[in-house]
């Protein structure tokens, strides 16, 4: 797996934790419950347990979480972030203050949940597609502040991470070319190619949405990294392969649109390198992951 500081900062990582801890405890960073009900002398030893089969994500959090509730609670990981689970099979230990444990057992729990499911969402795709060289890519169909999150337990999954924002890829879509006529779009976008690759410095790609064969045909000679397919049925993208193959091998072609995990393998064996699909983060599931708690003294 690729490093958590990869997709979020440490500093984007604390201000997010300070946001859930916030909302959950309160000005005051009370849990009133176990307040009234622990004792604060009293420890325990607390197991995340997986509930259901899939693939985890979000084990990578749990070191910040502890370090902003507290940082005598001691980590065991059992497993890494992108494991395969079965219900039943623990993947971290807590041990220390239970009153502590309690209090940050719901943010880890959504955290992993959440990121989990994502996970586990793109390892459906990824298997699906496993006999093919496409590969799935998530997309900016994230959740505000948690798009980092989102996009890393994409890739815990086994998806790739296409641009993070507006501000590192150039995507050219049909409203940004709705003024050129479309005779002029190679040269037009030749152009903006080469502007682009000298002046976006850390640029990751240029890209190009067509939805026509003939959008296609001119977009091919213009220098470009990538063209995105949008909506191309099967028949149409094995086509645009073949128009890729014979005038430009180098652009890679990604298909986009409605994805589902009946269509997917349809699509990746079309030939196309590369499908997006904004389910990943959009439309999964939870994960669900419970906390198994024994105490051990008081």
């Amino acid at each position: 797996m690729p490093p958590l500081d990869a997709y979020i900062s440490d500093q984007a990582l604390d201000q997010l934790l300070a946001v859930a801890q916030f909302e959950d405890l309160g000005p005051t960073n009370l849990d009133a419950t176990s307040a009234l009900f622990i004792d604060e002398n009293t420890t325990a030893e607390a197991k995340v347990v997986a509930r259901q089969p899939g693939t985890v994500a979000g084990l990578a959090l749990l070191p910040a979480i502890i370090e902003r509730y507290d940082p005598n609670v001691t980590l065991q990981s059992v497993a890494l972030d992108g494991a395969r689970v079965e219900p039943g099979d623990a993947v971290a230990v807590f041990s220390g203050s239970l009153r502590s444990v309690l209090m940050l057992e719901r943010v880890a729990l959504n955290f992993l949940g959440h990121l989990s499911g994502v996970a586990t969402h793109t390892a459906a795709f990824a298997d699906r597609i496993a006999h093919t060289s496409a590969k799935v890519y998530d997309t900016r169909k994230t959740l505000p502040g948690l798009r980092g999150l989102q996009k890393y337990a994409v890739a815990c999954g086994g998806g790739g991470t296409h641009r993070m924002g507006l501000y590192d890829a150039v995507l050219v879509k049909d409203n940004h070319l709705a003024h050129v006529p479309i005779a002029e779009w190679t040269d037009a976008l030749r152009a903006m190619a080469d502007r682009a690759r000298s002046e976006i410095e850390g640029l990751k790609f240029v890209m190009v949405e067509v939805d026509t064969l003939e959008q296609l045909a001119q977009v091919l000679p213009a220098g470009v990294d990538l063209v995105l397919l949008d909506n191309m049925p099967p028949d149409v993208l094995r086509q645009a392969v073949d128009m890729r193959n014979q005038t430009a091998p180098g652009v890679q072609l990604e298909a986009s649109g409605g994805v589902t995990l009946d269509s997917v393998v349809a699509i990746a064996e079309s030939g196309v390198d590369r499908i997006s699909v904004g389910a990943l983060t959009h439309s999964s599931i939870n994960l669900d992951l419970g906390l198994d708690i024994e105490p051990v003294a008081s």
